[in-house]
């Protein structure tokens, strides 16, 4: 699959590049989803409420494009998707662990301060 890249608004800053890929609402919930394994489109939906299938599919198809997803349609009818980290998206879970771990202390914190 060739992957399309967006231009970037990153500059110079590898910062800035790394949160590129995953700004967004839902794509830090999707990675933190597919952390345990691949999923089809509707168990990704139903293990993230809130999300609108139209931002579901936007959010995986960019996903995809950065190459951080694989997409594997089985050509079936109805339509059997599935999407996975790819290799290069793995090397993400520190980094998606450690902000998991941050935005709990931050979430203690608030906790706290709003007390």
């Amino acid at each position: 699959m060739e992957t399309r890249h967006r231009p970037s608004l990153a500059g110079d800053c590898p910062v800035d590049a790394a949160l590129e890929v995953i700004r967004g609402r839902w794509k830090g919930t999707i990675l933190w989803r597919l952390e345990d394994g691949p999923m089809r489109t509707s168990e990704l939906r139903r293990s993230i409420p809130g999300i609108t299938e139209r931002m579901l599919i936007r959010h995986l198809h960019e996903l995809v494009a950065d190459g951080i997803l694989e997409r594997e349609d089985a050509g079936t009818i109805p339509p059997h998707v599935t999407y996975r980290l790819s290799e290069y998206g793995r090397t993400l879970a520190p980094i998606v662990w450690d902000l998991c771990r941050w935005g709990r202390l931050h979430q203690e914190r608030r906790a706290t301060e709003s007390l």
